[in-house]
């Protein structure tokens, strides 16, 4: 045997997760920057819940029959440090508005009497089949509208001016060609009256359908209706229509969110199969698309959410009707990229797609000016532009090969600048070249 010890090999990150870098994440920076000005504009604060919660909120919040309890969540045992303490069952969060309706609940944010809204940005975790656009840990850029009945948290209008903000800030963000899709999924008795008949619906027919939907069936009948299983869409066209079900408030409810979307000019379609996954969804239920072919492959889901009238009780908490979405930044950032790679040569890119080049690069001419460089770039910072820094010990060509990349300005400074109190500029864009004297570098670099 040889004695040799083995190479321990290159590791890398986990499955279906991946590493965000430069100048890509110019462009994730730029999306959430958009996503944090227009929810300001509307009222919306931001909320941090922790990354990973009590198992029971997801179980009892999300529904333990759903897929993504049943089959996805990162959970695990936190093992007691004492004997007296009980270990505690955790789970890295799969989604984000069980915590922040568990954030509500705990700090009796009811108790203001106030419209809560909420937005959130950042990381999930479902054990899902990695695909384009669908990661292990992947990112949501969320809002949660919530409150007490006397805030008006269950008006129509509520629902409306989510769905009109999403709209705004798709176009923004400059996606194209989205598409609105609504539904009512009605009241929890509206859902058992649909549950109910469907059940009796598939009970003759569940057998011809997939695995999965066989189990659905049994536990979760609504869960049905969302399947993209191909071979079952026939049966599936043919189930009872939850409209049939819905009560004169829910009906009501429902065309008042339509008649404030159509004020509005926001277009949408209603979708009578759309009841998306999680138990804790009443009435208003919503999907935004985009069109095939726009970097998502064959699912073209782009974000999606609904109203959680009854979320906060199931979690012990007081009546707080509430609404939100949540857009899967993955995805999100897939779309944008797709569509602006495929826009035609005289079609205008947004500015902020790309990497924003810096204001100057300061090139040394030779080591011993390294420091007059540096100390000329903290001033330049200090006043607001951004600017990077050589070495002396570059040759002008790769200081100029180097600049090109990241400034839009190269900023020279050899033995005659530094005894002078100048410095060299030259602008990439133009090509002009001048000699400026340093008090007066600021002004010239914010104008280039």
């Amino acid at each position: 045997m040889s004695t040799q010890q083995k190479q321990p090999g290159i590791l890398k990150a986990v499955r279906g997760t991946r590493d965000l870098l430069p100048p890509e994440t110019a462009l994730w920076n730029r999306v959430e920057a958009t996503a944090r000005e227009v929810f300001a504009r509307y009222g919306f604060g931001e909320i941090r819940t922790p990354v990973f919660e009590d198992t029971q909120l997801f179980a009892r919040g999300v529904g333990e029959e759903t897929d993504i309890v049943s089959k996805e969540m990162y959970t695990w045992e936190d093992r007691a440090r004492a004997q007296s303490e009980k270990a505690q069952s955790l789970t890295l969060r799969p989604e984000n508005t069980a915590g922040v309706v568990r954030a509500y609940i705990e700090h009796k944010l009811d108790a203001r009497g106030d419209l809560q809204k909420l937005f959130y940005i950042g990381p999930q975790f479902r054990r899902e089949r990695p695909q384009r656009g669908r990661y292990r840990q992947f990112w949501q850029i969320g809002v949660e509208v919530l409150g007490p009945v006397s805030s008006g948290s269950e008006s129509p209008v509520r629902d409306a001016e989510v769905l009109e903000m999403l709209a705004t800030l798709l176009d923004e963000l400059g996606v194209r060609g989205w598409e609105l899709a609504l539904n009512s999924v009605g009241s929890a008795e509206d859902r058992k009256r649909y549950n109910a008949a469907l059940r009796a619906a598939l009970e003759p027919v569940k057998a011809r359908m997939c695995e999965d939907n066989q189990r659905r069936a049994e536990t979760n009948p609504l869960r049905v209706l969302d399947s993209k299983e191909p071979a079952d869409q026939e049966i599936i066209d043919g189930l009872p229509k939850i409209a049939d079900f819905l009560d004169d408030s829910s009906r009501e409810h429902f065309a008042a969110v339509r008649a404030a979307l159509d004020a509005c000019g926001v277009a949408y379609t209603v979708n009578p199969r759309l009841v998306r996954g999680l138990d804790y969804y009443t009435r208003t239920t919503f999907e935004f698309t985009v069109p095939d072919g726009q970097g998502l492959g064959t699912q073209n889901a782009l974000l999606g959410g609904g109203r959680y009238d009854g979320l906060s009780e199931m979690l012990g908490g007081p009546k707080a009707p509430g609404i939100g979405f949540a857009i899967g930044e993955d995805r999100l950032i897939l779309v944008l990229q797709e569509q602006d790679g495929s826009r035609s040569v005289d079609a205008p890119h947004p500015e902020w797609m790309w990497a924003k080049k810096l204001d100057a690069y300061i090139a040394p001419m030779g080591a011993e000016r390294n420091a007059a460089s540096l100390a000329l770039a903290r001033e330049l910072r200090r006043a607001g532009l951004s600017v990077e820094v050589g070495d002396g010990t570059f040759r002008l060509k790769k200081s100029f090969e180097t600049a090109d990349k990241v400034a839009r300005n190269i900023v020279i400074l050899g033995e005659d600048e530094v005894a002078s109190g100048t410095a060299t500029v030259k602008s990439f864009a133009t090509g002009a070249q001048v000699k400026v004297a340093l008090s007066g570098l600021t002004k010239l670099l914010r104008q280039a």
